[in-house]
């Protein structure tokens, strides 16, 4: 797939997502204005939903953006991003790292973090594990479908076709692991799912 339609469907991707939360935003906006009567409940709406909207665009910031190679991240600031990243409780995240990670495999996790958050179909729980040994985010739920063909793009992200834009963080994952000379490792099971680089 052409570099130039990887960035349309993340373009894509970027306003579908981000469109919800904008919407209820104007929505709270105007319940406040039409019954200000009801005040106090409106305005926690608005902060609950003004506060995932922000997780979300710091982490795609990381995910989707320019990552300065080594450049440290620090492992408060990332636990900060994931603390309001779900927010319904759908999914959990568990984040374990030493105190500064270089900013590129940060990158690589937030993209594997994105594939896997595609896989759990109902609850599930993801964590991510950096040390010694390198990378691993393992994915675990009752209904976790992940897609062969998605995941094998992770190996071969050129071998993309007809990706829908809610999958493009498959092909992002394995342009990510190459520049980084890393190859993953994938282990799937019944309810569980790892992917090690």
């Amino acid at each position: 797939m052409p570099p130039e339609d990887l960035a349309s469907l993340l373009g894509s991707r970027l306003c579908h997502d981000l469109i919800g939360p904008v919407g209820a935003i104007g929505n709270g906006v105007e319940l406040l204005l039409a019954a200000p009567d009801s005040a106090a409940d409106d305005i926690a709406m608005l902060s609950e939903t003004v506060r995932a909207l922000t997780a979300r665009l710091r982490f795609y910031r990381v995910a989707f953006g320019l990552s300065q190679g080594s450049q440290p991240q620090p492992r408060s600031e990332i636990q900060s991003i994931l603390a309001d990243l779900y927010p319904s409780g759908r999914i959990g995240i568990d984040w374990h790292s030493p105190g500064q990670i270089p900013r590129d495999e940060v990158k690589a996790a937030f993209l594997l973090v994105l594939c896997g958050e595609q896989s759990i179909r109902g609850t599930g729980h993801i964590r991510v594990l950096q040390d010694e040994a390198g990378w691993s985010i393992t994915l675990s739920s009752p209904r976790l479908l992940p897609e062969p063909r998605l995941w094998s793009l992770l190996d071969d992200p050129m071998q993309a076709r007809d990706l829908a834009a809610g999958e493009v963080q498959f092909a992002l994952a394995g342009l990510q692991l190459a520049k980084l000379a890393r190859r993953p490792d994938l282990e799937a099971g019944h309810e569980a799912l790892r992917v090690s680089f």
